[in-house]
């Protein structure tokens, strides 16, 4: 048992309005992140570690405090004690298990089926001394969504991480790419040129925001997915979900990128929509084949409407050291959900040129990348809830989602082998769960391969494990494109 924090540091703080919508009964969401080992974990040593870091950070020392208003209810953090038994589940598990991969399924299932005790801080560790067909043993980390955006707990988990090179070393994250600036010209005819080009930009800019907020409107009020067999039915969100995650090559992922000038986000959602479109073929395949039509190989319906649904991190992600020292020192930094949403639609169709997959979600990105929907979406989700409530936000919240299909993001991880306190991690699958979605899709990169997680409703998407033979499909035919079509050879 930790000392009693002191008053300065027992000071209640407000929740963010985020974090107020992920308390709301209609939007109850969860952070799953299961971390693989490749030695049997140590669960003292575990302890010891997460009394030296993460239990001095605020939000996991501190607790949901609900005050009744004259008005409303209002919802603080409150610093309090931490008990390690109350957050640390030890679970060794001897080799008796026949299926071990199930067993873990099985066992992050039923956590989904439980909330976590609102009288003390709202995360807990489960660790698993259980060799799988990837890992001799896991953590799972089970955080509640209002405590921290993804990125933000991701990068806490990887600042309470040592490179297994050197153990005093934090891990290294890839850089964001930045466009070099244009060089400077005299010429005047350049400048002016310039000087349309960035008028111009405006313009599109405005417009592309503008078409996005509305079609988001729309979603809200009436413009819904096309029903297909991916498709979550009402109340979805609160189905038992199944977490499955499978590894690929980030160097095929890379190879792709490099030959046709693209970025990794742009190689994910190609080969996310072309998996999800082979998939799909094979769906109504069958439902075809049930219903006695003639053979053929085409069996997706014309102009299927489907999206899905993206958070955006407005606030500049912490950076681990930030992160670190804020463990270490008490320093302050920045923390909380501050969120937008946009609507990413797929191209669901059989594309004779597979590279076309890659190409269309380059496209659809880099309009993305040009459009203001996330900061107006963050903007008008606060000014709802001012005006009505955390009630009326999150059901208006809840139905864009449940207007659309699925639930995509992609996490860029360490460069190097890390170790979490002295256990070497061998893959990272983090995932999220009390959306009314039927399918989320996260893409995690570690050293040199990207892992795919899935949280799927069974009852919508008995067969996960075919869907990931589809994304891998699916990059197979890419990477054989680019090379009969003598596009690496730009590369070389």
């Amino acid at each position: 048992m930790e000392t009693p924090p002191s008053e300065e540091e027992s000071r209640k703080m407000k929740l963010s309005p985020a974090a107020r919508l992920f308390q709301s009964p209609r939007f109850n969401c969860y952070i799953v992140s299961i971390i693989g080992c490749n030695s049997t974990i140590d669960p003292e040593v575990i302890k010891d570690g997460l009394t030296r870091t993460l239990f001095k950070h605020p939000r996991f020392s501190s607790k949901l405090v609900v005050d009744d208003g004259k008005f409303c209810r209002r919802r603080r953090w409150v610093r309090t004690p931490v008990n390690l038994d109350d957050h640390v589940f030890i679970r060794i598990l001897g080799s008796k298990i026949e299926n071990p991969d199930q067993f873990v399924e099985d066992y992050i299932s039923h956590l989904t089926t439980t909330p976590l005790d609102l009288s003390k801080p709202l995360w807990e560790l489960h660790l698993l001394n259980l060799k799988t067909s990837d890992s001799e043993s896991l953590g799972i980390f089970r955080i509640h969504h209002s405590v921290g955006d993804g990125a933000s707990l991701m990068s806490l988990l990887l600042a309470c991480t040592r490179r297994t090179s050197d153990p005093d070393a934090l891990p290294t994250l890839p850089a964001p790419s930045k466009r070099p600036p244009p060089p400077d010209s005299g010429d005047f005819s350049v400048r002016f040129l310039r000087f349309l080009m960035a008028i111009w930009s405006v313009i599109t800019l405005i417009w592309n925001t503008f078409v996005d907020v509305t079609v988001f409107a729309a979603t809200i009020l009436f413009l819904s997915d096309s029903k297909t067999p991916i498709k979550g039915p009402p109340g979805v969100e609160l189905s038992t979900k199944r977490f499955v995650h499978r590894s690929i090559s980030l160097g095929d992922i890379k190879f792709v990128k490099n030959a046709m000038n693209t970025t990794i986000n742009d190689v994910l959602l190609g080969v996310t929509q072309a998996g999800l479109s082979r998939y799909l073929n094979r769906r109504y395949a069958q439902i075809e084949k049930d219903e006695g039509t003639n053979k053929k190989t085409n069996f997706l319906p014309k102009k299927i409407r489907l999206s899905s649904t993206v958070l955006v991190n407005l606030r500049p992600t912490v950076g681990i050291q930030a992160l670190t020292d804020m463990m270490a020192k008490n320093s302050k930094a920045k923390w909380g959900n501050l969120l937008g949403y946009l609507l990413l639609p797929f191209n669901i169709a059989l594309q004779d040129d597979p590279l076309d997959y890659v190409r269309q979600a380059k496209a659809t990105i880099d309009r993305k990348k040009h459009s203001l929907e996330a900061i107006c979406t963050y903007l008008c989700a606060r000014f709802l809830q001012k005006i009505f409530g955390v009630e009326i936000t999150a059901a208006t919240a809840r139905r864009a989602i449940s207007n659309t299909t699925v639930a995509f993001s992609n996490m860029m991880g360490p460069l190097e082998e890390v170790s979490f306190y002295g256990h070497q991690i061998s893959y990272l699958a983090p995932s999220v769960y009390g959306h009314p979605h039927a399918l989320t899709i996260h893409f995690q990169s570690y050293v040199d391969k990207m892992t795919i997680i899935l949280a799927v409703d069974p009852n919508v998407i008995p067969d996960p494990q075919q869907l990931f033979d589809d994304f891998e499909d699916s990059l197979k035919l890419i990477c054989e494109a680019v090379i009969k079509q003598g596009l690496n050879k730009e590369t070389v």
